[in-house]
């Protein structure tokens, strides 16, 4: 298993916007990011410097990707 990289949350919803993901709203600090394509799965990322590791695990995971597919994205 792929260790996970510190990021942002602007990073993530970066990453996320490659694959699909557009941001729908923000309140606060939490985006939530709507998937263009059908079915419209929804995913909320915190806004903050740094996600912690198991929220941005939480994140990768509900988006269907894999660590390493995301550390891709990164780049």
């Amino acid at each position: 298993m792929s260790s996970l990289p510190c990021v942002s949350g602007r990073k993530v919803v970066y990453a996320l916007s490659k694959i699909g993901y557009e941001k729908d709203r923000q309140r606060g600090s939490h985006i939530v990011l709507r998937e263009i394509e059908y079915p419209h799965r929804r995913l909320v990322v915190p806004d903050h410097n740094e996600v912690a590791k198991g929220t941005l695990r939480a994140i990768i995971s509900q988006a269907g990707l894999t660590v390493k597919e995301f550390i891709e994205l990164l780049n």
